[in-house]
């Protein structure tokens, strides 16, 4: 298939979500790799209006959130009444597929991911965008060590009233990696992407998530009243970090994203190699943050 008379998408999607499936595919035009989505449909090939909504605000996020750790979005359009953005291509291995093959991650791996998710939501924050599904599949890890934070399709801008965007009765996230107060009250505030993180980073460190149930509703108490439960054997400062991004009342968490990059980076030191998944090439993007790490330093 071709959009816009220059995308020719690849056969199979590469994955498919709530509000659409992502194709690679190539620019005609530039003559570079692009990752599209496309919309879903609703029944009768006529669109969702609400789908669209949220399509529309994601694709103008995107756009607003310039960051290395978030991918750049380079086109948007509609394709046979179809919304699709196209966005930058990312080679990468999802950190929920890092953790199913290796199971938990060594701290510094643990601690260098959370901390490079953690800067994102800086960015994010600091434009009053919250992510509201941060998620291991929402996370990718890239041949040279780096993360994206993808998928701001839930993502939500705080200054706007975006309440009609939900039906009645509707929940959205995921729900093991949903904060209390999402869940109870349908509210998300910088906060609850720090508690979403935890969620993640605790699943890093164990190979599993942290609440399951046999239905959402079972995951939904848990996360509102049960306590996590400790992981053995970690550093006593990133137990302690943990807990904090865990609290179930967003108060008693860390206050920002910079306050948790802060207190991860001291762990995120001599990282062990993670074969498989990462290479051993020169990384031009690295050198280059490196750099601008020791200038701003100075």
């Amino acid at each position: 298939m071709v959009i816009g008379d220059r995308y020719e998408l690849d056969d199979l999607p590469l994955g498919q979500g709530g509000m659409g499936a992502v194709y690679g595919g190539h620019d005609r035009h530039l003559d570079r790799r692009v990752a599209v989505k496309l919309l879903h449909m609703r029944g009768l090939g006529s669109p969702d209006e609400e789908l669209e909504r949220r399509f529309i605000r994601e694709a103008r996020i995107l756009a607003r959130l310039e960051h290395p750790g978030a991918p750049v979005l380079y086109d948007f359009g509609t394709h046979e009444q179809r919304l699709f953005q196209v966005m930058q291509f990312i080679e990468g291995v999802t950190v929920g597929d890092v953790v199913s093959e290796h199971g938990p991650l060594p701290v510094p791996w643990a601690a260098a991911i959370a901390a490079q998710a953690a800067a994102v939501l800086s960015a994010a924050h600091t434009l009053a965008i919250c992510h509201r599904d941060l998620k291991p599949n929402n996370l990718m890890l890239c041949p040279d060590g780096s993360v994206k934070v993808l998928d701001f399709g839930l993502a939500m801008l705080r200054e706007a009233d975006f309440t009609g965007f939900t039906r009645i009765g509707q929940i959205l996230g995921t729900p093991a990696y949903m904060a209390p107060e999402q869940i109870q009250r349908g509210l998300a505030d910088p906060r609850s992407d720090l508690y979403a993180l935890g969620c993640v980073l605790h699943e890093m460190l164990t190979g599993r998530q942290l609440f399951t149930g046999p239905t959402d509703y079972v995951v939904f108490e848990k996360q509102v009243k049960q306590a996590p439960p400790e992981i053995p054997g970690l550093p006593p400062e990133l137990a302690e970090l943990l807990g904090a991004l865990l609290e179930k009342k967003p108060d008693q968490r860390p206050a920002d994203a910079v306050e948790l990059y802060e207190r991860l980076q001291p762990l995120a030191v001599d990282l062990p190699l993670l074969p498989g998944f990462l290479t051993t090439a020169p990384s031009p993007g690295r050198m280059y943050a490196r750099m601008v790490g020791r200038v701003l330093s100075n």
